[in-house]
């Protein structure tokens, strides 16, 4: 297959990495970047203008690292919704290899991170790999109670859907391709105009026949200390784009976060506490496999410690309130 390379030989790679702003784990997931153990690569980093506060960080690694070809971008302010979609845009222009690597700028790679997902993408027919992640939260309670739900939600449910139909999807925060692949399905100038490009992507990757596959190389995403407010708009988002990309899946989401019906079930009608406890159970079974999966520090303590498992039980309640607002938020 034209684009394959054998198992073991790595092509050169272009890692395209949008920026914008500076938050405290900024660097530490760059410089990941610049540290990994693959034999050809370059890094094509993208903020929208030279004032960004990125710029620094971005100009100190680069020379930190000169061995490794980078080069800085400036994309320009977003006439999209999407300003992800129009930095990736500027960056695959001014990319040299064929295939591509783009990752969030809110992520941390393992160091052989690059190797694992481009081997992936050699197999037969493979047009993408997208990385699961690990959530890693900040100080503050929101930031606990998102990476929480994350790590206990989204895995499972991702691994849900592939059991039962296949990756007919991709995961943003990194994501590897060709850019033969990536063009042969409209390009990435159609993605401006989508809430979830990366579902769409691998959706229609997966449509045009070629394999999008999960890799066994999980990534670290920084959650970060935002207030109560910031942290309920970027969830909301998300739930929102998940509504709109597979509407039947959203809607099946009701039955897999039991703990709030289970509670009122027990207290309006005792006779049925049974059913109530082994769907909370079932829940905290669920919950505790995804965790110890995606080798989350202190798994266990996050469930049954007093004082960490407030936040389960805050995310579980507060995922109610959000699945129903996605379906009244305005677009």
């Amino acid at each position: 297959m034209s684009g394959v390379a054998p198992l073991g030989v790595y092509p050169p790679v272009s890692v395209l990495r949008p920026m914008a702003g500076d938050r405290d784990n900024t660097e530490a997931g760059l410089r990941t970047v610049f540290e990994q153990d693959y034999p050809d690569y370059e890094i094509i980093l993208g903020v929208a203008s030279p004032d960004d506060a990125a710029v620094p960080i971005a100009r100190r690694l680069m020379a930190e690292y000169p061995e490794r070809p980078s080069r800085l971008v400036f994309t320009g302010e977003s006439p999209y919704p999407n300003r992800k979609v129009w930095q990736l845009r500027g960056l695959w222009d001014a990319a040299r290899h064929e295939t591509i690597v783009m990752a969030d700028s809110d992520i941390r790679w393992a160091p052989d991170c690059l190797k694992t997902v481009v081997s992936e993408l050699s197999q037969e027919n493979v047009g993408m790999v997208t990385c699961p992640y690990r959530a890693v939260a900040g100080k503050s309670m929101w930031s606990r109670v998102e990476a929480l739900g994350l790590n206990i939600d989204f895995i499972s449910g991702m691994l849900t859907a592939r059991m039962l139909i296949g990756m007919d999807y991709a995961i943003g925060c990194t994501i590897a391709t060709r850019r033969a692949d990536i063009e042969a399905i409209g390009g990435l100038e159609e993605m401006q105009s989508y809430l979830s490009e990366d579902f769409v992507l691998g959706n229609r990757m997966h449509g045009s026949g070629r394999t999008v596959i999960l890799s066994r190389s999980v990534i670290e995403h920084y959650i970060g200390d935002d207030s109560l407010r910031k942290n309920w708009g970027h969830r909301l988002r998300w739930a929102r784009g998940s509504r709109r990309s597979r509407p039947k899946g959203y809607l099946g989401e009701i039955f897999t976060k039991p703990a709030l019906p289970a509670v009122a079930l027990w207290i309006l009608a005792p006779a049925w506490g049974g059913l109530a406890m082994l769907a909370l159970a079932m829940r905290l079974a669920v919950a505790w496999s995804a965790l110890r999966l995606l080798a989350v520090p202190e798994f266990r303590k996050t469930l049954v410690a007093p004082a960490r498992g407030r936040y389960f039980v805050i995310r579980d309640v507060g995922s109610r309130v959000l699945w129903g607002s996605a379906y009244v938020a305005r677009a």
